[in-house]
């Protein structure tokens, strides 16, 4: 394995809605990384990640963890369900990843337990119209417990004693509120604490201080990834309210779910999907509709379908104001474009280069959620390349038309391109510029 010799933190995120192939870039820079560490969500995101002809489907342990020697993180920022974590484990160590000595789970992370995903289930179908379309994994009412302050952190989760104590104490609201406003049955303490205890049990090997276990290898000038889960555009404060995540996806939180200071950060990849997607409710002005929009959803080899959902994506237009935006919040030094070939077929490419809304016009995104709804997108045409990318190595081997759609693309955003990739596998990939 070929590792930096330098010091390199480089925080990797998606600048979109999520969906914009993370797992693929993170896979391919984490051959150079010492620790892959994610900083944020549970397994309401999934990573895939394509290795010859074997697909891989990361839900919540970090994408470089399929490097036999690289470390993995999740950092104290995540809430993480142990059953689905153990379950991944196994289902990793049954294709020949062993994690055993390198997964490290902070000690601070927050638990999600069976509680909050009947809790998140019961509150999405009470906001009827205003659902806003959860996973149901029960990632945001672990978040809620987390900020209420009655959460169970790992620490808690591996002391028993501990684990039956804080299980009752954080029962007691949830059990009123299901009994009296749902009128459904409560849930028994005891019995949710004994449900835990094999997974209490299991958990133990892998906890640890996390925050003091990356500062330490940072003093070491070991290279780090930090790993984001889900878009800017879901960021809970900067991106479509309410129709976001419970955390912060954008770079900022990544010194938060780490512990890793903002002074040690080097560097911020923004993962750019050459069109726009994104699951579940909310606005998304350059959506296409009806045999347009099934068209993109259908292009290339894996199609557009949530890797934790199957849900189909919603299918749009590159839009600049989006990607512009995130650029800006997250500080991005240098993009990766994905999933170039699915325009392989596309005579003419629009580019959403601005908003209308009653005759104002739009260049950044706007917080109020009618206008992000309502606007309407204003479009520059581009000419399509109509010829397959997927055997494209170098950046000069793309078809004329598909350099000047990214050249275009880059200008529009303001951040020069590190990466361009042509399809899922790791060598469908040209690298422009190395940031590790």
């Amino acid at each position: 394995m070929c590792r930096g010799n330098g010091m390199s933190v480089v925080v990797v995120v998606g600048t979109q809605w999520g969906d914009e192939g993370k797992g693929k870039i993170i896979d391919l820079l984490a051959e150079r990384a010492h620790i892959v560490a994610r900083y944020q969500g549970g397994n309401n995101a999934g990573h895939t990640v394509v290795i010859g002809e074997e697909e891989f489907i990361l839900h919540l342990i970090p994408s470089g963890a399929l490097y036999p020697d690289t470390i993995s993180v999740m950092g104290n920022g995540m809430v993480i369900d142990p059953v689905v974590l153990c379950e991944e484990i196994d289902s990793l160590k049954a294709r020949g990843i062993d994690l055993e000595g390198r997964l490290f789970v902070s000690d601070r992370a927050h638990v999600v337990l069976p509680c909050h995903k009947i809790l998140d289930q019961v509150l999405d179908e009470m906001r009827g119209e205003g659902r806003i379309g959860t996973t149901g994994r029960g990632i945001g009412t672990c978040y809620v417990d987390k900020f209420t302050r009655v959460g169970i952190r790992m620490a808690d989760f591996i002391e028993p004693e501990v684990l039956a104590e804080k299980t009752e104490i954080s029962l007691r609201e949830k059990n009123a509120f299901l009994n009296g406003r749902c009128g459904k049955e409560g849930i028994d303490p005891k019995r949710a604490a004994e449900e835990m205890l094999p997974y209490s049990k299991r958990m133990r090997r892998y906890v640890t201080d996390t925050a003091t276990l990356l500062n330490k290898a940072v003093a070491r000038g070991e290279s780090i990834l930090l790993e984001s889960a889900q878009g800017a555009l879901l960021d809970v404060d900067f991106g479509t309210y309410p129709y976001v995540t419970s955390s912060n996806p954008i770079s900022g939180g990544a010194s938060v779910g780490t512990g890793i200071p903002p002074s040690k950060i080097d560097r911020v990849l923004g993962v750019v999907k050459a069109y726009t997607t994104r699951v579940g409710e909310g606005p998304m002005p350059t959506e296409l509709f009806g045999e347009a929009a099934e068209r993109l959803r259908n292009a290339g080899p894996r199609g557009e379908y949530g890797a934790t959902t199957g849900r189909p994506r919603r299918c749009g237009w590159f839009d600049a104001i989006v990607v512009r935006y995130s650029a800006m919040l997250n500080g991005l030094d240098y993009v990766a474009i994905t999933r170039l070939d699915v325009l392989d077929d596309v005579p003419e490419i629009p580019m959403c280069v601005g908003y209308k809304y009653k005759g104002k016009t739009y260049d950044t995104f706007p917080a109020l959620l009618r206008v992000a709804q309502e606007c309407e997108p204003i479009y520059e045409e581009m000419p399509g390349w109509m010829s397959p990318t997927v055997d494209a190595r170098r950046f000069k081997d793309l078809p004329a038309a598909a350099r000047n759609y990214v050249e275009r693309l880059c200008e529009l955003v303001g951040v020069p391109p590190a990466i361009v990739s042509v399809g899922p596998r790791r060598d469908q990939t040209m690298v422009l510029k190395e940031v590790i």
